[in-house]
This record gives structure tokens, sequence and C-alpha cells, in this order.
């Protein structure tokens, strides 16, 4: 595991020169007190690489061991190709596959899964997985759109999976998502529906920056992490005294207070950085998992929970015996 965040630190006293807010309002309906935001000059690419530099090097593989990378994210750098094409140039990787996944914050969990099926049918070896979002550069940093500027920092978290020799191994994935409630968090465009696009050299600026009904999103989050947190265990027949840590992403300190109350578990079972780095999208999960790692929160053979919840509605869950 590896991860990259900017250096540009953003207290939430330094919010309140930009919008009517508070450090009091922000860490009450969050627990964020700090996010990253990257400069004009640093890319969703350039947080990638260097995640996946670091996890490289900490998994003493060869950069060319790397047969398929899978990257999530909804800041891409262009609106297409993904980043991960740019990932496979300047890492010198031949020829492999490689594609970029949207699924909002459920991204790093999706790709998981699919380079869980790929490693395990025999398809690929060593596969880079990463999450990577710069989504502040599309945020509206004004009063205006408060409720989502307080909430998003930037970053990039990078996994190297390979077939294991031991009991380690990504036990199952459980992928889901309920499109009828998109527009309760969604960015309109720039995309090719009626609308979304430049008209007549116009277009209304508003779609072109993130929307969240709060209210909805929160109700739906915590009804949908233990869902598919208790199916991740259910399928795997363990009990929750058998979790070592639930790492969920990094929405809301609030909704993973509320997993934990309704999971009946300490709150330091689910870990938590949403403090430091606010929401980080699809870089939230590999962020968090690597901190814990790095905290020694996490021994070999113990099992691990990851779980996210995010637009779509996409959620999911992954049960990894490390």
């Amino acid at each position: 595991m590896g991860f990259s965040v900017p250096g540009n630190i953003i207290k939430n006293n330094d919010l309140v020169q930009l919008m009517e807010t508070s450090d009091d309002w922000i860490q009450s309906r969050s627990g964020i007190k700090e996010r990253r935001w990257a400069d004009k000059n640093t890319t969703t690419f350039d947080l990638a690489h260097e995640a996946s530099l670091k996890a490289i090097s900490k998994s003493g593989i060869r950069s060319n061991d790397i047969d398929m990378i899978i990257l999530g994210t909804l800041s891409s750098d262009y609106f297409f190709p993904g980043v991960s094409a740019q990932l496979q140039e300047s890492l010198e990787l031949n020829n492999v596959g490689a594609f970029d996944i949207k699924a909002a914050c459920s991204a790093f969990i999706y790709s998981l899964s699919i380079a869980d099926q790929y490693i395990k049918t025999g398809m690929a070896k060593t596969v880079l997985v990463v999450g990577a979002e710069t989504q502040t550069k599309l945020i509206e940093k004004s009063t205006r759109g408060r409720d989502i500027a307080v909430l998003f920092g930037d970053g990039a978290g990078a996994a190297i999976l390979q077939r294991s020799d031991n009991q380690s191994e990504i036990l199952s994935t459980h992928i889901h998502c309920e499109g009828k409630n998109i527009k309760n968090l969604w960015m309109e465009a720039p995309g090719t529906s009626p609308g979304s696009w430049f008209e007549e050299n116009k277009f209304n600026s508003e779609r072109f920056t993130p929307y969240m009904n709060g209210r909805e999103v929160f109700r739906n989050a915590v009804k949908r992490f233990p869902e598919v947190i208790n199916e991740a265990l259910e399928f795997n027949n363990l009990s929750i005294d058998d979790i070592k840590l639930i790492i969920p992403h990094q929405a809301n300190y609030r909704i993973s207070m509320a997993v934990a109350e309704k999971m009946g578990v300490n709150a330091s079972m689910v870990y938590s950085n949403i403090h430091k780095y606010g929401n980080t999208t699809a870089a939230s999960i590999p962020i968090a998992l690597t901190e814990a790692l790095e905290e020694g929160l996490i021994m070999k053979n113990d099992y691990v929970i990851l779980a996210a919840f995010g637009a779509g509605y996409t959620w999911a869950s992954a049960a990894i015996r490390w």
C-alpha cells in the first residue's frame, strides 16, 4: 500500500475567508478539521503516480511485474482517456491492460473486486489498484457551494495485488448500485444529456459543479453501510467479534459513528482519519488502509472489512484476511 496527499493544508478557519461558515459548524457536522487541496499544477495523475511508486517500493516488486492497472476516480485529468493510461506510460510498463472505474466513493472497492477476479481466474498476476482524486478543482468554493466545499479533499492511495502463497487473501467483495437516486449526489455536466454541454457558447455553471442532498445521502449511508458489512460477514461465516478493524469510506465522522452504533462495536474499531483529509472520494479507503497499517492497527491474519457508500448510489464491501 502507499498514498499521497497534496502539501497544501486547508484548515476550517481558512474556509471562513471564502464562505459563510465556521470551524465549529464544520466539525459538528462532519468531524473534519482540515483537508488537502491540490494546487493548480497538481493533477489527479500526479497523486496517483506518487502513491503507486510508494506501493511498488513497499511491495518489493519491480514496476514491470505489473500486468494490469485499475484506477478509480471521478476527477480524471482529461475528459478522456483515463488516468490509468497516464500511469501505464509513466511507470514504463509493457502494453498492459489499464482502465478507469467511475463508481465515485465506492470506486476503490469496485476496482479491488475486479482485480481480485482477474487474479483468481489467472488472467493477471500483479495488479496495481488505485483510488485518486483532485475533486476540489471541481467544487464551488463559496457560500452557495458550502455544503460540498467544506467536505472534500484531494489525495490518492494505491495497492499492489498478487496471488497469495499463505492464508492472506481477499475473502470476498460485494458491490451494489441503486440508480434511482443519482440526482441526490451528482455532477450533471460535462456530459451528453440535453443541456449538459455548451449550447450557443453558453453553459449553466451550476451543472458543472457537484450537488449533494446531504440529508438523503446521510439517511441512505447509515442504512447501507451496516447492510453491506453484514453481507460480508455472513458470506464468510464470520461474526463482528472476529473483525479487527472496519475501514469505511471517509464520508462523514457522524456516519462512521452511526455505523459503529448499529454494528454494536466500540468507535475505535471503525477507523477514521477524516479529521485530517476530509472526504477524498475514491482515495479515502486506500489512504485510510495505508495509515492503519502504518499505525500497527492491522497485523498478520487479522480480519478487516472495507465498506463504502457513494454517488450512484453505489455501495460495496470487501472482507480481507491480512
